[in-house]
């Protein structure tokens, strides 16, 4: 079993149950199995729920999209993005009250071949799950999963927490979202080269000036 800092056992239930931002700093280094192949969380984003966040995808309320965000603790939220991607969250928080941690990144540490082979265009094994769609590739994520247990072993994918020390854990903004950008909720292990290079949100304008 994982441990947090000063040796006190980890447990996921608990620490999923808890606020977002605890949560996403505490799934690092926790393995992900799914698709004959592990990987080692290096990179996540805390996402937090109606009304608060506007770049949650329940900051609107309920919809037959987000329903698994408002919990309980420790299912997956798939969605598709820009058509051919999948991205994977971790639903956390007290149930009713929507939020999830997105799974941006981590480093194959069983099942090479199998991440390769789904992932044949890369050409370094760095690569193979640096950002969320990648990663969700290299384990063979898809809607499948969307709704299912990451902790009881039942469903399609299985997360453990770290099997030895995390590292220094690092925190910045989010990458790619066009609210609350500069909201340093994104949380990596600090020096790990699979976590993604930061590009912060640049809003399009027209010609007037005005903001899209």
């Amino acid at each position: 079993m994982g441990e947090r800092a000063g040796g006190t056992p980890l447990n996921l239930v608990e620490l999923l149950a808890g606020p977002v931002e605890r949560a996403a700093r505490g799934l690092l280094g926790c393995r992900l199995s799914a698709g004959g192949v592990t990987v080692r969380l290096t990179e996540v984003e805390a996402y937090s729920g109606t009304g608060l966040d506007p770049a949650s995808h329940a900051h609107r309320g309920r919809t037959p999209r987000n329903e698994v965000m408002f919990g309980p603790a420790g299912y997956a939220y798939v969605y598709f993005t820009y058509g051919m991607h999948w991205c994977m969250n971790v639903v956390c928080g007290v149930e009713g009250e929507a939020s999830a941690v997105l799974l941006r990144a981590g480093s194959v540490v069983d099942g090479l071949d199998a991440a390769r082979a789904r992932r044949t265009a890369v050409r370094r094994d760095v690569d193979l799950a640096r950002g969320p769609a990648r990663l969700c590739s290299a384990l063979g994520i898809d809607r499948t999963f969307y709704g299912t247990n990451l902790l009881d072993g039942r469903g399609p994918g299985l997360l453990v927490p770290p099997d030895g020390p995390v590292g220094e854990i690092v925190a910045g903004p989010r990458v790619g979202v066009t609210g609350a950008h500069d909201l340093p909720w994104r949380f990596w292990i600090a020096g790990d080269p699979t976590v993604s290079v930061y590009r912060r949100h640049v809003p399009r304008t027209r010609p007037s000036g005005k903001v899209l």
